[in-house]
């Protein structure tokens, strides 16, 4: 995997990584990565996260059942982003929220 080279981990070892919905666009979340949870994504084409707060592995959906199948992966310009896109299963925010971007700052006019 060649192209896992080009993607720019920061000090903690993390990348920031967006799940968009393959179908529509919609931006689901954000969460971190690790060379291994990006790892088992490529290998598995499940989402995979690494969670900061249990410091831990985290499969998308092993609990809720709410996975991540992914259609195609990419990273930015700079190789410090992933962006991941996805068919959710069930709700992406761990709200129960379809997507985790449900509040509002400024609404369109």
């Amino acid at each position: 995997m060649p192209e896992i080279n080009s993607v720019k981990f920061n000090a903690d070892g993390l990348v920031p990584a967006i799940a968009q919905d393959a179908e529509n666009g919609e931006v689901l979340m954000m969460a971190w990565m690790n060379r291994e949870s990006l790892e088992l994504t490529l290998s598995t084409r499940i989402m995979h996260y690494w969670s900061r707060s249990r410091n831990a592995l985290w499969k998308k959906g092993a609990t809720s059942g709410h996975e991540q199948s992914v259609v195609e992966l990419r990273y930015d310009c700079d190789g410090d982003t992933i962006l991941a896109k996805v068919h959710q299963k069930g709700a992406a925010c761990h709200t129960g929220e379809r997507s985790c971007f449900f509040n509002i700052l400024l609404e369109a006019d």
